[in-house]
Protein backbone atom coordinates (compact mmCIF):
# COMPACT_ATOMS: atom_id res chain seq x y z
CA UNK A 1 0.00 0.00 0.00
CA UNK A 2 0.86 3.62 -1.13
CA UNK A 3 1.17 5.90 1.35
CA UNK A 4 1.81 9.98 1.06
CA UNK A 5 4.28 10.94 3.56
CA UNK A 6 5.04 14.35 4.46
CA UNK A 7 8.23 16.16 3.59
CA UNK A 8 10.42 16.81 6.63
CA UNK A 9 11.64 19.93 5.19
CA UNK A 10 8.32 21.57 5.24
CA UNK A 11 6.97 20.78 8.59
CA UNK A 12 9.84 21.50 11.49
CA UNK A 13 8.02 23.04 14.41
CA UNK A 14 8.67 26.33 15.44
CA UNK A 15 10.82 26.58 19.07
CA UNK A 16 7.92 26.97 21.76
CA UNK A 17 5.13 27.11 19.49
CA UNK A 18 3.78 23.68 18.07
CA UNK A 19 1.31 25.75 15.88
CA UNK A 20 3.69 27.17 13.51
CA UNK A 21 5.38 25.54 11.28
CA UNK A 22 8.65 26.55 8.99
CA UNK A 23 8.45 26.10 5.19
CA UNK A 24 12.24 26.63 3.43
CA UNK A 25 12.98 28.79 6.77
CA UNK A 26 10.16 31.15 7.21
CA UNK A 27 7.20 30.60 9.54
CA UNK A 28 4.21 29.51 7.93
CA UNK A 29 0.75 31.28 9.19
CA UNK A 30 -1.98 28.97 10.31
CA UNK A 31 -4.76 30.66 8.31
CA UNK A 32 -2.42 30.71 5.19
CA UNK A 33 -2.36 27.03 3.59
CA UNK A 34 -0.36 26.05 0.97
CA UNK A 35 -0.86 22.66 -1.01
CA UNK A 36 2.43 20.73 -0.05
CA UNK A 37 2.41 19.01 -3.81
CA UNK A 38 2.42 21.97 -5.93
CA UNK A 39 2.34 25.48 -3.37
CA UNK A 40 -1.01 26.40 -4.38
CA UNK A 41 -2.38 28.23 -1.74
CA UNK A 42 -5.78 26.88 -0.03
CA UNK A 43 -8.71 27.80 1.52
CA UNK A 44 -9.39 25.95 5.00
CA UNK A 45 -12.58 24.46 3.87
CA UNK A 46 -10.87 22.97 0.77
CA UNK A 47 -10.37 19.15 0.16
CA UNK A 48 -9.27 19.42 -3.15
CA UNK A 49 -6.26 21.71 -4.40
CA UNK A 50 -8.12 23.31 -7.71
CA UNK A 51 -4.51 23.56 -9.02
CA UNK A 52 -2.53 20.12 -9.20
CA UNK A 53 -6.32 17.82 -8.25
CA UNK A 54 -4.54 16.60 -5.23
CA UNK A 55 -6.74 15.58 -2.52
CA UNK A 56 -6.53 17.31 0.88
CA UNK A 57 -6.66 16.71 4.64
CA UNK A 58 -6.97 19.04 7.36
CA UNK A 59 -5.21 17.82 10.82
CA UNK A 60 -6.52 19.45 13.90
CA UNK A 61 -3.45 18.22 15.50
CA UNK A 62 -1.00 20.27 13.81
CA UNK A 63 -3.60 23.00 12.64
CA UNK A 64 -2.18 21.77 8.70
CA UNK A 65 -3.53 20.49 5.11
CA UNK A 66 -1.83 17.76 3.72
CA UNK A 67 -1.86 16.11 0.81
CA UNK A 68 -3.22 12.69 0.70
CA UNK A 69 -2.17 9.72 -1.51
CA UNK A 70 -5.24 7.85 -3.61
CA UNK A 71 -6.34 5.95 -0.64
CA UNK A 72 -7.32 9.07 0.94
CA UNK A 73 -4.50 8.78 3.00
CA UNK A 74 -1.31 10.12 4.59
CA UNK A 75 1.42 9.27 7.07
CA UNK A 76 2.18 12.62 9.93
CA UNK A 77 4.73 11.94 13.01
CA UNK A 78 4.56 8.02 11.93
CA UNK A 79 0.80 7.85 12.44
CA UNK A 80 -1.29 7.32 9.39
CA UNK A 81 -4.48 9.27 8.64
CA UNK A 82 -7.31 9.12 6.49
CA UNK A 83 -10.62 11.37 5.52
CA UNK A 84 -13.29 11.78 8.62
CA UNK A 85 -16.17 9.36 8.05
CA UNK A 86 -18.33 11.91 7.13
CA UNK A 87 -16.36 13.11 4.38
CA UNK A 88 -19.19 12.81 1.69
CA UNK A 89 -22.23 13.47 3.52
CA UNK A 90 -21.19 16.36 5.46
CA UNK A 91 -18.61 17.26 2.85
CA UNK A 92 -15.83 16.62 5.91
CA UNK A 93 -12.07 17.45 4.67
CA UNK A 94 -10.66 16.47 8.41
CA UNK A 95 -8.61 13.77 8.93
CA UNK A 96 -8.57 10.42 11.56
CA UNK A 97 -6.26 8.10 13.10
CA UNK A 98 -6.10 5.41 10.84
CA UNK A 99 -8.27 2.22 12.45
CA UNK A 100 -9.39 0.19 10.03
CA UNK A 101 -12.77 1.24 10.02
CA UNK A 102 -14.64 4.25 9.82
CA UNK A 103 -14.44 7.05 12.32
CA UNK A 104 -15.19 10.63 13.07
CA UNK A 105 -13.22 13.73 13.49
CA UNK A 106 -13.26 15.76 16.41
CA UNK A 107 -15.83 17.92 15.09
CA UNK A 108 -18.54 15.52 13.60
CA UNK A 109 -18.26 13.58 16.22
CA UNK A 110 -19.74 16.41 18.51
CA UNK A 111 -23.22 15.92 16.14
CA UNK A 112 -25.86 13.93 17.85
CA UNK A 113 -28.46 14.24 15.32
CA UNK A 114 -28.50 14.85 11.40
CA UNK A 115 -31.44 14.82 8.88
CA UNK A 116 -31.94 11.35 7.17
CA UNK A 117 -29.84 9.81 4.06
CA UNK A 118 -33.17 10.37 2.34
CA UNK A 119 -33.43 14.23 2.69
CA UNK A 120 -30.76 15.18 0.11
CA UNK A 121 -31.69 18.81 0.59
CA UNK A 122 -31.29 18.98 4.23
CA UNK A 123 -28.24 16.64 3.69
CA UNK A 124 -26.76 19.68 1.62
CA UNK A 125 -27.71 22.39 4.43
CA UNK A 126 -26.30 19.90 6.87
CA UNK A 127 -22.76 20.06 4.71
CA UNK A 128 -22.63 23.72 4.74
CA UNK A 129 -23.20 24.37 8.58
CA UNK A 130 -20.97 21.32 9.76
CA UNK A 131 -18.31 23.42 7.82
CA UNK A 132 -19.37 26.14 9.84
CA UNK A 133 -19.01 24.08 12.51
CA UNK A 134 -15.38 22.97 12.15
CA UNK A 135 -14.34 26.35 11.68
CA UNK A 136 -15.68 26.93 15.16
CA UNK A 137 -13.96 24.26 16.83
CA UNK A 138 -10.72 24.99 15.27
CA UNK A 139 -11.03 28.46 16.89
CA UNK A 140 -12.27 27.14 20.43
CA UNK A 141 -9.20 24.55 19.88
CA UNK A 142 -6.59 26.93 19.29
CA UNK A 143 -7.93 29.49 21.87
CA UNK A 144 -7.62 26.27 24.44
CA UNK A 145 -11.26 26.10 25.23
CA UNK A 146 -12.28 22.91 27.16
CA UNK A 147 -14.45 20.47 24.58
CA UNK A 148 -15.56 17.47 25.01
CA UNK A 149 -18.54 15.43 23.69
CA UNK A 150 -21.08 14.19 25.46
CA UNK A 151 -19.30 10.38 24.54
CA UNK A 152 -16.53 11.05 26.32
CA UNK A 153 -18.64 10.82 29.35
CA UNK A 154 -17.38 14.16 31.36
CA UNK A 155 -19.48 16.51 33.45
CA UNK A 156 -21.28 19.56 30.96
CA UNK A 157 -20.57 17.50 27.49
CA UNK A 158 -21.42 19.21 24.33
CA UNK A 159 -23.33 17.94 21.44
CA UNK A 160 -25.06 19.19 18.35
CA UNK A 161 -28.32 18.55 16.76
CA UNK A 162 -28.61 19.70 13.35
CA UNK A 163 -32.32 19.92 12.11
CA UNK A 164 -34.30 20.92 8.95
CA UNK A 165 -37.30 22.75 10.22
CA UNK A 166 -38.96 21.51 6.45
CA UNK A 167 -40.15 17.90 8.22
CA UNK A 168 -40.40 19.36 12.29
CA UNK A 169 -40.66 22.31 14.15
CA UNK A 170 -36.84 23.56 15.20
CA UNK A 171 -36.15 26.02 17.54
CA UNK A 172 -32.15 26.87 17.33
CA UNK A 173 -30.88 27.63 20.81
CA UNK A 174 -28.63 25.70 23.50
CA UNK A 175 -29.94 23.57 26.77
CA UNK A 176 -27.89 21.50 29.01
CA UNK A 177 -24.65 21.30 26.74
CA UNK A 178 -27.08 20.69 23.68
CA UNK A 179 -26.94 23.03 20.41
CA UNK A 180 -29.40 22.96 18.16
CA UNK A 181 -29.64 24.61 14.80
CA UNK A 182 -32.24 24.64 12.28
CA UNK A 183 -30.65 24.26 9.08
CA UNK A 184 -32.97 26.68 6.98
CA UNK A 185 -30.31 29.15 8.60
CA UNK A 186 -28.08 28.36 5.67
CA UNK A 187 -30.75 29.24 2.56
CA UNK A 188 -29.55 32.70 1.80
CA UNK A 189 -33.48 33.78 1.27
CA UNK A 190 -34.53 32.31 4.43
CA UNK A 191 -31.95 33.97 6.35
CA UNK A 192 -31.74 37.04 4.80
CA UNK A 193 -35.67 37.12 5.79
CA UNK A 194 -35.10 36.56 9.15
CA UNK A 195 -32.39 39.38 9.52
CA UNK A 196 -34.90 41.92 8.26
CA UNK A 197 -37.42 40.84 10.35
CA UNK A 198 -35.65 40.95 13.17
CA UNK A 199 -34.13 43.98 12.21
CA UNK A 200 -30.45 42.47 12.81
CA UNK A 201 -27.56 43.98 11.18
CA UNK A 202 -25.51 40.42 11.10
CA UNK A 203 -27.20 37.04 10.71
CA UNK A 204 -25.04 33.78 9.53
CA UNK A 205 -24.77 30.29 10.55
CA UNK A 206 -21.02 30.71 11.92
CA UNK A 207 -22.61 33.54 14.13
CA UNK A 208 -25.32 31.17 15.51
CA UNK A 209 -22.79 28.75 16.38
CA UNK A 210 -20.60 31.52 18.49
CA UNK A 211 -23.58 32.52 19.84
CA UNK A 212 -25.00 29.02 21.35
CA UNK A 213 -21.46 27.87 22.39
CA UNK A 214 -21.03 31.27 24.16
CA UNK A 215 -24.15 29.62 26.56
CA UNK A 216 -22.61 26.81 26.74
CA UNK A 217 -19.54 28.39 28.17
CA UNK A 218 -21.43 30.18 30.47
CA UNK A 219 -22.41 26.79 32.01
CA UNK A 220 -18.97 25.61 31.78
CA UNK A 221 -16.41 28.70 32.89
CA UNK A 222 -19.25 30.69 35.21
CA UNK A 223 -18.11 28.77 38.40
CA UNK A 224 -18.32 30.54 41.75
CA UNK A 225 -15.97 32.51 41.92
CA UNK A 226 -16.75 34.02 38.14
CA UNK A 227 -20.24 34.41 39.04
CA UNK A 228 -19.70 38.04 41.05
CA UNK A 229 -18.16 39.74 37.80
CA UNK A 230 -20.85 38.41 35.24
CA UNK A 231 -23.29 39.16 37.62
CA UNK A 232 -21.54 42.79 37.97
CA UNK A 233 -21.74 43.00 33.84
CA UNK A 234 -24.56 41.62 32.84
CA UNK A 235 -26.97 40.46 35.92
CA UNK A 236 -28.62 37.90 37.14
CA UNK A 237 -28.66 34.66 34.59
CA UNK A 238 -31.81 33.12 36.88
CA UNK A 239 -33.78 36.21 35.81
CA UNK A 240 -37.27 35.10 34.39
CA UNK A 241 -36.28 33.85 30.99
CA UNK A 242 -39.71 33.67 29.81
CA UNK A 243 -40.87 37.06 31.35
CA UNK A 244 -37.64 38.39 29.40
CA UNK A 245 -38.93 36.97 25.76
CA UNK A 246 -42.01 38.03 26.80
CA UNK A 247 -40.73 41.76 27.22
CA UNK A 248 -38.41 41.64 24.10
CA UNK A 249 -40.50 41.15 21.44
CA UNK A 250 -43.74 43.23 23.01
CA UNK A 251 -41.28 46.03 23.93
CA UNK A 252 -38.45 45.82 21.82
CA UNK A 253 -34.99 46.67 23.44
CA UNK A 254 -35.02 49.69 25.31
CA UNK A 255 -33.80 53.63 24.24
CA UNK A 256 -30.26 54.05 23.74
CA UNK A 257 -29.18 50.26 24.29
CA UNK A 258 -26.12 51.02 21.95
CA UNK A 259 -24.52 52.58 24.45
CA UNK A 260 -24.70 49.27 27.11
CA UNK A 261 -24.72 46.30 24.60
CA UNK A 262 -23.01 44.93 21.31
CA UNK A 263 -26.68 44.27 19.65
CA UNK A 264 -30.32 45.18 20.86
CA UNK A 265 -30.56 40.69 21.18
CA UNK A 266 -28.26 41.07 23.81
CA UNK A 267 -30.96 43.45 25.78
CA UNK A 268 -32.87 40.82 26.85
CA UNK A 269 -31.69 38.54 29.55
CA UNK A 270 -28.05 38.64 30.64
CA UNK A 271 -27.63 35.03 29.30
CA UNK A 272 -28.35 36.72 25.80
CA UNK A 273 -26.20 39.31 26.82
CA UNK A 274 -23.51 37.42 27.78
CA UNK A 275 -23.72 34.80 24.41
CA UNK A 276 -24.03 37.93 22.26
CA UNK A 277 -20.46 39.47 23.79
CA UNK A 278 -18.83 36.22 23.91
CA UNK A 279 -20.14 35.42 19.95
CA UNK A 280 -18.39 38.81 19.62
CA UNK A 281 -14.95 37.72 21.04
CA UNK A 282 -14.77 35.06 18.90
CA UNK A 283 -15.72 37.09 15.86
CA UNK A 284 -13.02 39.35 16.62
CA UNK A 285 -10.40 36.87 17.78
CA UNK A 286 -10.58 34.93 14.42
CA UNK A 287 -10.49 37.51 11.88
CA UNK A 288 -7.38 39.03 13.65
CA UNK A 289 -5.76 35.85 13.31
CA UNK A 290 -7.20 35.41 9.42
CA UNK A 291 -6.14 39.11 9.15
CA UNK A 292 -2.39 38.11 10.57
CA UNK A 293 -1.63 35.03 8.21
CA UNK A 294 -1.91 37.59 5.38
CA UNK A 295 -0.31 40.68 6.85
CA UNK A 296 -3.02 42.41 7.40
CA UNK A 297 -2.51 42.27 11.34
CA UNK A 298 0.41 42.31 14.15
CA UNK A 299 1.82 38.82 14.00
CA UNK A 300 1.26 38.79 17.75
CA UNK A 301 -2.47 38.96 16.80
CA UNK A 302 -2.70 35.18 16.44
CA UNK A 303 -5.16 32.75 18.31
CA UNK A 304 -2.14 31.53 20.15
CA UNK A 305 0.05 34.21 20.96
CA UNK A 306 -0.01 35.08 24.77
CA UNK A 307 -2.08 38.13 25.64
CA UNK A 308 -3.33 37.34 29.29
CA UNK A 309 -5.14 40.03 31.13
CA UNK A 310 -6.00 43.86 30.23
CA UNK A 311 -2.77 44.33 28.92
CA UNK A 312 -3.94 41.13 26.66
CA UNK A 313 -7.15 42.80 25.83
CA UNK A 314 -6.25 46.45 25.53
CA UNK A 315 -3.47 44.84 22.73
CA UNK A 316 -6.13 43.16 20.83
CA UNK A 317 -8.29 46.24 20.86
CA UNK A 318 -6.36 48.27 19.68
CA UNK A 319 -5.84 45.91 16.67
CA UNK A 320 -9.49 45.00 15.55
CA UNK A 321 -10.64 49.02 15.58
CA UNK A 322 -8.34 50.21 12.78
CA UNK A 323 -8.86 46.47 11.22
CA UNK A 324 -12.37 46.63 11.15
CA UNK A 325 -13.04 49.71 9.94
CA UNK A 326 -10.90 48.97 7.16
CA UNK A 327 -12.32 46.21 6.18
CA UNK A 328 -15.85 47.96 6.42
CA UNK A 329 -14.69 50.51 3.72
CA UNK A 330 -13.40 47.47 1.54
CA UNK A 331 -17.04 46.39 1.68
CA UNK A 332 -18.24 49.60 0.37
CA UNK A 333 -16.24 50.26 -1.79
CA UNK A 334 -17.17 46.76 -3.62
CA UNK A 335 -21.07 48.00 -3.09
CA UNK A 336 -21.54 45.79 0.22
CA UNK A 337 -22.73 46.52 3.62
CA UNK A 338 -20.23 46.87 6.52
CA UNK A 339 -17.98 43.25 7.51
CA UNK A 340 -18.82 44.52 10.99
CA UNK A 341 -21.42 46.95 11.55
CA UNK A 342 -21.32 47.04 15.32
CA UNK A 343 -19.92 49.84 17.66
CA UNK A 344 -18.41 48.77 20.75
CA UNK A 345 -18.87 51.58 23.71
CA UNK A 346 -17.33 51.56 26.50
CA UNK A 347 -19.42 49.26 28.55
CA UNK A 348 -19.47 46.43 25.79
CA UNK A 349 -15.64 46.42 25.80
CA UNK A 350 -16.31 46.23 29.29
CA UNK A 351 -17.80 43.10 28.64
CA UNK A 352 -15.32 41.24 25.86
CA UNK A 353 -12.83 42.31 28.82
CA UNK A 354 -14.51 39.72 30.88
CA UNK A 355 -14.74 36.98 28.03
CA UNK A 356 -11.25 37.53 27.66
CA UNK A 357 -10.22 37.10 31.14
CA UNK A 358 -12.42 34.12 31.50
CA UNK A 359 -10.66 32.81 28.20
CA UNK A 360 -6.91 33.58 28.79
CA UNK A 361 -7.02 32.31 32.37
CA UNK A 362 -8.53 29.08 31.68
Amino acid sequence: MHVSTVPSVVDTEVAGNPRRHRINGSVAPVRDFLCRECGQRLSFENSLCLHCQSPLGFWLDTKTIYTLDDAGRVEVDDTLLEKCANAVVAQCNWLVEWTGHPELCPSCALTRTRPADSDPEALKAFGQAESAKRRLVLELNELGLPIAGFDDDVPNGLAFDLLSSAAQSVVTGHANGVITLDLAEGDDVHREQMRVELAEPYRTVLGHFRHEIGHYYQMVLIDDAARPGFEALFGNPDDDYQAAIDRHYSEGAPQGWQQNYVSSYATMHPAEDFAETFAHYLHIRDTLDTAAAFAMAPAGSTLDSELPGDVGFDRIIEWWLPLSWALNQINRSMGHPDMYPFVLAGPVLDKIRFVHGLISSD
